[in-house]
């Protein structure tokens, strides 16, 4: 994610660059940069499902017990699930399409940028799955069940002790 940000960054500042001073730009790097935040946003959405940091309204969940909060992870892990099998379902049927079409100045196939929907469908889709098996085994941890409530207490005393010490 770094790298493609940075490469971002070089790209379109070094085309305001160009723009500014020689009234010119490379063409190229427009295209990549918009490629390249395509797939950034999706890797961030997959990195982000594995810290669970997706937003959330635990006004419900907070109210609830141990099993409550565990049948709401339950379900809202199912819905993910299919969430995501109806986006790798939607990749699938267009990647024919897209591995036909190509990108108008670097001619790269476009199924190289809308491909990801394969890497984020399975790797949101694996997590959820994952976390739902560590529910029904009684693997899943208190500080993530506090946590998918909304509760972050244990993170911010260990970052003040961490700052303390």
């Amino acid at each position: 994610m770094v790298l493609l940000l940075a490469a971002m960054v070089v790209m379109v500042f070094g085309n305001v660059v160009l723009r500014y001073l020689f009234d010119t730009g490379i063409d190229v790097s427009e295209e990549l940069s918009r490629y390249f935040f395509v797939w950034l946003t999706f890797i961030g959405a997959v990195v982000v499902g594995r810290q669970n940091a997706h937003l959330g309204v635990e006004t419900l969940v907070s109210r609830l017990g141990e099993r409550g909060r565990k049948l709401c992870m339950v379900l809202s892990d199912l819905f993910v699930i299919g969430c995501c099998a109806v986006f790798f379902w939607g990749t699938w049927q267009q990647a024919e399409i897209n591995a036909t079409n190509y990108a108008p100045i670097t001619e790269i196939s476009m199924l190289w940028v809308y491909g990801v929907g394969f890497f984020a469908s399975i790797g949101l889709g694996l997590m959820a799955a994952l976390r739902i098996l560590r529910v029904l085994t009684g693997r899943l941890s208190d500080h993530e069940l506090r946590a998918f409530a909304g509760d972050y207490s244990d993170d911010e005393a260990h970052t003040l002790r961490g700052h303390l010490e």
